[in-house]
């Protein structure tokens, strides 16, 4: 190990932790994927999902997949989208600034 970085242990859990954990996982990708179809039905609008970044669901779903869950935008155009904007590939809804946000909805009409 060099010097100065830290061993990362990851806690010992539980078969009963375990499957909590599994089963909060599964959980999440459920609700993710319900909000992506509303979005592509346009139940819900991009406005919406952003404003409810605190929410833990939108929140930790990245801003690339949000994207892709837009009718007519795919991983390239998201991608596009994006460099434009300066919004990082890995970035979550949680971690978009105000700017980004508006310079999002902007871009998306």
């Amino acid at each position: 190990m060099s010097k100065g970085v830290k061993e990362l242990t990851l806690p010992k859990l539980t078969p009963r932790e375990k499957l909590q954990a599994l089963q909060k996982a599964q959980r999440m990708r459920s609700e993710r994927a319900h909000i992506r179809g509303k979005l592509k039905s346009g139940e819900l609008t991009l406005q919406e999902v952003l404003d409810d970044a605190d929410d833990d669901v939108v929140g930790r779903m990245r801003v690339s997949y949000l994207l892709q869950s837009l009718p007519q935008i795919g991983k390239v155009t998201s991608r596009r989208i994006m460099e434009e904007i300066g919004i990082h590939e890995n970035r979550r809804v949680r971690g978009l600034g105000k700017r980004q946000v508006e310079a999002l909805l902007r871009k998306m009409g």
